[in-house]
C-alpha cells in the first residue's frame, strides 16, 4: 500500500507535465484542427531559457518560470503567424508536414547553438522530504510545487476561457469560425491568442521538468510531445477537462507500470492505451460522438 502511495504521488507529478503539455495540444486543435506536433520542442526551448535565466541571469525559480512562459508564448505567436497562418487554409497533410518541419526546425535549431550535450539544471527549489506513513512514503517539496503550480495554471486557464471576453473568442471561433467572424470576432487574433496561452503552459511544464529532472537537452521534448498527444487524445483532443484528465491517467500508468516491473515497456503501454481508445471511443473518453449531416 506504501509503495502504491508513493507511485501515486510520482503519476502526480508526472502527470501534471503532460497535463500542461496535452493543454496546448488540445487548444491548438480545438480551434483550427490542428496537431501542432511542435509544441513538445517548445516545451523543450522552456526548459533551456529557464535554464539560461537560473545559470547565467542567476534569477530565482518563479521569475525564470514566468520569463519563460511569456518568451515561450511570443514564440508560439511567431510561430503561428509565420509557418502556420500561411496554410490555413490548405489540406491536412500541408499543415501536418508543416508541423513537423518546424518541430525539426527548433530541435536542430537549438542543438546548432547550444550543442547536443546534456546540460545540468541548477537546483533552484530547496528539496526537503516529508515522510509519512512512518518513513514509508516521502513526499518532495518539488512534487509538491510541480502539482500547485499546476493547478494554478489550470485554474487560470478556465478562467480566462469562461469568464473573458478572450475566452468568448475562443470558444465561439471553436464552435463556428465564420460564424464568429460575421459577429466581428477576429479569427487571426483569437488563434493568435491561442497559441500563445499554449505555449506559455508548454513553457512553464518545460522548467518543472528541468527542476524535477535536473537535465535538459535539445531533444528532450520528441517523447513527451508524444505522450501529451497520448493524453490529448486519450481525454478527447479539442476538450481542455480531457487533457488534464489524460495527463494525469497517462502519468499515473506509466509510474505504475514502471513501479510493478515494466518500466522498459512504459513507453510501449502509452502507445498501446492510444491504439486502444482510437479503436474503442476515437473521440476520447470524455469526448461525445458528433453527428455529421451527408
Amino acid at each position: 500500500m506504501q509503495q502504491f502511495l508513493q507511485q501515486l504521488i510520482n503519476g502526480l507529478s508526472l502527470g501534471s507535465i503532460y497535463a500542461l503539455i496535452a493543454l496546448g495540444y488540445t487548444m491548438v486543435y480545438g480551434i483550427i484542427n490542428l496537431i501542432n506536433f511542435a509544441h513538445g520542442d517548445i516545451y523543450m526551448l522552456g526548459a533551456y531559457i529557464g535554464f539560461a535565466l537560473t545559470t547565467f541571469f542567476h534569477l530565482g525559480f518563479f521569475p525564470a518560470l514566468i520569463i519563460s512562459m511569456l518568451l515561450c508564448a511570443i514564440l508560439g505567436i511567431i510561430i503561428e503567424k509565420g509557418a502556420y497562418k500561411p496554410i490555413r487554409n490548405s489540406t491536412r497533410i500541408a499543415a501536418l508536414i508543416t508541423a513537423i518541419s518546424v518541430s525539426l526546425f527548433l530541435e536542430y535549431g537549438t542543438m546548432y547553438f547550444v550543442n547536443a550535450e546534456t546540460r545540468t539544471f541548477p537546483q533552484v527549489l530547496a528539496s526537503k522530504s516529508i515522510k509519512l506513513f512512518n518513513g514509508g512514503v516521502v513526499l518532495n517539496t518539488t512534487d509538491i510545487y510541480i502539482i500547485l503550480i499546476t493547478v494554478v495554471l489550470m485554474v487560470l486557464l478556465q478562467y480566462v476561457i469562461h469568464k473573458t471576453k478572450t475566452g468568448k473568442a475562443m470558444r465561439a471561433v471553436a464552435m463556428d469560425k465564420e460564424a464568429a467572424q460575421y459577429m466581428g470576432i477576429s479569427v487571426d487574433n483569437t488563434v493568435s491568442v491561442t497559441f500563445a496561452i499554449g505555449s506559455a503552459l508548454a513553457g512553464a511544464a518545460g522548467v518543472l521538468v528541468g527542476v524535477y529532472y535536473n537535465s535538459i537537452n535539445p531533444l528532450m521534448g520528441v517523447v513527451p510531445g508524444l505522450k501529451a498527444f497520448i493524453a490529448a487524445v486519450i481525454g478527447g483532443i479539442g476538450i481542455i477537462p480531457g487533457a488534464v484528465f489524460g495527463g494525469y491517467f497517462l502519468g499515473m500508468t506509466e509510474t505504475m507500470v514502471s513501479a510493478y516491473g515494466g518500466s522498459l515497456y512504459k513507453d510501449g503501454v502509452a502507445f498501446a492505451i492510444l491504439i486502444i481508445i482510437l479503436l474503442i471511443k476515437p473521440n476520447g473518453l470524455l469526448g461525445r460522438n458528433v453527428k455529421e449531416k451527408v
